[in-house]
Parts: C-alpha cells; sequence; structure tokens
C-alpha cells in the first residue's frame, strides 16, 4: 500500500475557519481539503437544504421533456418507462413511474433482460412497445448512444426522451429530448448526478408545472439516495444534497419494498455504507440472477405482506449470487496463474460459461488480488460480452477507446464500463488492451494508495472529534470518511486475530503513554508480528464505534500498519 498525507492548507486560512466555525484546528484542516473556506460553505456542508438543488429547467432540453409528456397525457397516450436492469436504473424506472401513475394511468415499466437484450435501449423493447400501442418511450440510465434504436423507434411514430448520465459519444440519438448534464453543449451547473437523479430531475420539472414543490417529491429521495451510492457518483454539490435527505428518507419513512429489506437487519440508522453493502446488492441480485423487474416490484409495492414475499425472493437471488461470483472469482485467478500473467498490467480473462450477471463483480474481485484495470469475459450470444473495472487514477473508458478497432460496442465510466466483441478479436483486443494501459498508466497507479487526511496523535482521538467526523456524512466519492495516521504506537499486549481463520487484527494502542485505545483491522491478521514485537509502529485508521452488549466505545479502524 502506499500512504500518501495530504499536503497541510496555509496555517492562516485554517485559523480563519477555525475561529469561524469554533472549532479545532484538525476540523478546519477536513474542511479545508473539502473545499469549504467559509462559514456559509461549511453551513451548506453539514445542513444541506433542498433549497439548494438547481433549476431542473437549466438542463438541456427539459422544456422539451416537460411538454412531450404533458402533450401524451392530454391526448391519452401510452408511456413506456424504460430503464436498465442495475440498481441505477431500476430505482430510476420505479421514481419516475410511480411518480406519472400518481396522476396519469397509462404508463408501464420495461426493463430489457440482461441476457436476451443486454444493456441499454434494445430493438426487442421498441418493438414490445410498438406491440402495444406505446407511443413515447422515457428511457432512464441508457439510451445517450442509441442512434440506431431512437432512429428504429422513429420510424414507428415511436418518440424517445432520453434520460441518462453516461458519456455522449460524438453524436447525439434524434430524440424529443436528450437530458445528459454530460452533454457538451448542456450547461446545468452539475454534471455528476447518477441515472435516477437525472429522472429526479425531470420529475422536479413535472412537478413545478403542477404546483409542487421540492416538499412533495421528498418521499422520492430514498430511491435517488441508493442509485448515489450505488453507482458510486461523487457525493458533492447536488447528490450530497439528495443523499442527505434520502438517507432521512429511509431512515424515517421508506417505501414498502425497502422496509421489507430493512426489517431483516439489526441496525437502528442505515448511513449510506449501509445502502451500498445491504440493500444496493438485492436490488442488484433481481436483474442479474433472474431479471430486473423483480427489483422495480419491490421498489413499487405498497403492500407490507407482498413486499416481504418479493424481498425474500431477492434475498434468495442474492445468496445464489454471493456463491457463484465468488466460484467464478477462484476460476478467473487460477486463469490468470495458468496463462502466467500475474506480472501484465491488466487482467483479462474470459470462459464462455461465465455468468453474464456476476462479471462486474467477479472484475473487482480481481482488483483485490491484482490490482490494475480489469476484464472479465463471457459468451452471450454471438458474441462475448465484458465488464471492465479500474483502478483509482486510470481512466479504463479512455483504454478502451484506444482498443476500438477490435470492439463492437462499448460504453460507461472513467471507473466502470461493459463492452461487446466478436470471439475471434478476443485475443487482438487482450494484446491491445495491455498495450494501451502499459503505455498510458503511471506504474505508481499499479499499488493501491491510502490517502491520508492528516497525522495526528492518539490525544486528538476523542468521542467529540467522532461526533464531528459523523456530521461530515453521508460518505463517498468526493467526500470520503476522513483517514488518519498516527506514528510511535505500541500495542498493550493483547493484540490477537480474529476470526474463523483469523484474518482479522484486534488489539488497543498506545502513544506515549495515553490510555489504550481500541482497534479492529479487517483482513489485518498478518500483521500481527509487526504489533507484537517491540519496535513502535504507525497505523492508518478511522475512526469508528463499537457496539458490544449495549455498550457504545470509541475504536480506530485499522487500514494499514508498518514499522
Amino acid at each position: 500500500m502506499r500512504w500518501t498525507v495530504k499536503p497541510k492548507s496555509e496555517q492562516a486560512q485554517v485559523d480563519a475557519l477555525a475561529k469561524a466555525l469554533n472549532v479545532e484546528y484538525l476540523v478546519a484542516e477536513l474542511l479545508l481539503q473539502r473545499g469549504i473556506t467559509t462559514f456559509e460553505e461549511a453551513k451548506q456542508f453539514f445542513r444541506p437544504q433542498l433549497s439548494q438543488l438547481h433549476d431542473p429547467f437549466l438542463m438541456k432540453d427539459m422544456d422539451a421533456a416537460v411538454l412531450r409528456i404533458e402533450q401524451a397525457m392530454a391526448c391519452g397516450e401510452n408511456i413506456l418507462v424504460y430503464g436498465d436492469y442495475d440498481v441505477d436504473g431500476t430505482t430510476a424506472v420505479a421514481l419516475v413511474s410511480s411518480y406519472l401513475e400518481s396522476y396519469y394511468p397509462n404508463v408501464a415499466t420495461y426493463i430489457p433482460d440482461r441476457y436476451k437484450e443486454g444493456y441499454g435501449v434494445s430493438f426487442q423493447g421498441i418493438d414490445f412497445a410498438e406491440d402495444n400501442e406505446f407511443s413515447l418511450i422515457i428511457a432512464l440510465d441508457c439510451g445517450i448512444k442509441a442512434i440506431d434504436k431512437v432512429a428504429y423507434a422513429k420510424e414507428k411514430g415511436i418518440d424517445f426522451i432520453i434520460c441518462d448520465h453516461h458519456r455522449p459519444g460524438k453524436e447525439i440519438p434524434d430524440a424529443v429530448a436528450v437530458l445528459d448534464p454530460k452533454r457538451e453543449d448542456c450547461s446545468y451547473p452539475y454534471d455528476e448526478l447518477c441515472g435516477c437523479g437525472v429522472g429526479f430531475k425531470l420529475i422536479q420539472a413535472l412537478g413545478s408545472r403542477n404546483g409542487e414543490t421540492i416538499d412533495d417529491l421528498i418521499p422520492y429521495l430514498d430511491l435517488v439516495a441508493t442509485a448515489i451510492g450505488a453507482d458510486i457518483v461523487p457525493i458533492t454539490g447536488e447528490n450530497r444534497v439528495l443523499a442527505f435527505w434520502g438517507l432521512k428518507v429511509i431512515n424515517s419513512r421508506p417505501r414498502t419494498g425497502f422496509q421489507a429489506i430493512i426489517n431483516q437487519l439489526k441496525k437502528q440508522t442505515l448511513t449510506i455504507t449501509d445502502v451500498v453493502f445491504v440493500i444496493a446488492p438485492r436490488i442488484n441480485a433481481a436483474g442479474r440472477m433472474e431479471h430486473g423487474q423483480h427489483a422495480v416490484n419491490l421498489l413499487k409495492v405498497t403492500d407490507l405482506a407482498q413486499a416481504e414475499k418479493f424481498a425474500a425472493e431477492i434475498e434468495n437471488y442474492n445468496t445464489d449470487r454471493r456463491s457463484l461470483d465468488q466460484e467464478i472469482a477462484q476460476e478467473a485467478l487460477l486463469q490468470i496463474e495458468e496463462n502466467e500473467e500475474q506480472e501484465g498490467c491488466t487482467s483479462v480473462v474470459y470462459k464462455a460459461t461465465w455468468h453474464k450477471g456476476v462479471i462486474g463483480i467477479v472484475a473487482s474481485r480481481l482488483i483485490e488480488t491484482y490490482y490494475r484495470p480489469t476484464l472479465v469475459f463471457t459468451k452471450s450470444g454471438e458474441k462475448l460480452a465484458a465488464s471492465a473495472r479500474s483502478v483509482k487514477g486510470f481512466d479504463v473508458y479512455q483504454a478502451l477507446e484506444g482498443c476500438a478497432e477490435t470492439i463492437e460496442q462499448f460504453g460507461g465510466h472513467k471507473y466502470a464500463a461493459g463492452l461487446t466483441l466478436l470471439e475471434e478479436n478476443y485475443e487482438a483486443f487482450k494484446a491491445k488492451f495491455e498495450e494501451v494501459v502499459a503505455q498510458s498508466i503511471d506504474p505508481k497507479l499499479l499499488t493501491p494508495e491510502i490517502v491520508i487526511d492528516a497525522n495526528i496523535s492518539l490525544e486528538e482521538v476523542t468521542p467529540k472529534l467522532l461526533r464531528i467526523i459523523k456530521q461530515f456524512e453521508p460518505f463517498g466519492p468526493g467526500n470520503p470518511s476522513p483517514v488518519f495516521m498516527a506514528e510511535n504506537l505500541k500495542d498493550n499486549g493483547y493484540a490477537k486475530g480474529v476470526g474463523q481463520d483469523e484474518s482479522h487484527l484486534k488489539m488497543a494502542v498506545t502513544q506515549n503513554g495515553t490510555p489504550p485505545i481500541g482497534c479492529i483491522g479487517f483482513n489485518l491478521g498478518n500483521k500481527l508480528e509487526v504489533v507484537t514485537g517491540e519496535q513502535p509502529f504507525s497505523a492508518v485508521f478511522a475512526l469508528d464505534e463499537n457496539e458490544w452488549q449495549g455498550n457504545v466505545s470509541l475504536q480506530l479502524k485499522l487500514k494499514d500498519i508498518r514499522q
């Protein structure tokens, strides 16, 4: 692991902000690192207000989108709400369709089959719309590159409104409206919305024409917060406001489908981390193992008994998904070893029978072992399909652009993408991808990095500091949980490996005679020898709470240790 300590802010700035907010220097430093320099900015950071959300009509084509939906309703047209099968897509479909259904009956939903249709807008979906007399399709979390599909629909008299957040290609689809803050010709003030976030801006615009205020739309924010967490978009600016208020909904009055999942948990208050690792995987499992429509059904159901039935089915899908992705990850690791590819700049693996629904998760698992840009391929119809995942600081989407001559189609983000290619091009692609990455990646990016906010003493680690840091939530990209480093630490003599295979490390540390503070280091059991020797050591950690038999105490959540 590379330890990188952030540079300190200018002392004058730290002094000024600490004085303005009446906080300790360490807290002022943490805020400055997040771009907060004034009392007013700090107020907005700690108390996000819905009034901070931007006017949805600042987004290009929003007027046209609203006008077309209003026209469809006035004429009694059938509207099909179409979305991707992942968390962002299914939450967006649930959000927009349930909002429209609240005052218009002729609305249906469509999630493409991951295996028969693949990602995004499909010809099959358009044929479904034609066969069932839908004249308007609202596409969510997909569509920005569906040039030929939108043209095909237009020939059949079907209009498209696209709500996407992925990078556009050189050409924009010829739709009635294309809402995408990443369009070069779109001047919307915030371009990091997720697909569900763009869908929310659409209902915000529609609501404003119906005399609704933002307060009327709060019940939909549990969906938006879940999509923000699951899609790993920055939790800054508008996303921070949406996530903050969405978590309030999840923890106070969640929709029935969420309640059915939450009822199975022991936690009283869910954080964005809980949403990412508990709620999101279950929603995702439906599209991975069966069909994304099951997730939409769960997110829209209003009867708790029915919701619990749906949630139980999805829990089974999630259990199957977990065992499958672990099995495939082991096969993929073995393939890398057998091919003697442990030392490359990339991991590219393929097996025709691997389950398409879990290859993205498998790619992430491989990065845990071989920290480098990774693609996992499987057979999908007559072609090969892959999920790509990257390492921090490297743009895998840009790397795929450098391999375009071997690819049929691709799309995605800086850190995650999907692609298809012909089987005969697999080896050529694999060689080209390794070449492109080897030539363009900074070698240090192939070693995981821990970014440290500050080097502190254990005397500064107090319950008060933890209470303040908890007010920095929700954490995520752009606003990570603060990470600290402390030097000259010693174990108090009771360090031990814990867990079934003693893979975790439990201990208490002191520094120059301070009272011991408990620590837990997940997957750091191999560091036991480092801390039990006579030599002092350094540790990187986040602040955490340990709940045991009703008692809550401050503890350090260790990330790495070294002498």
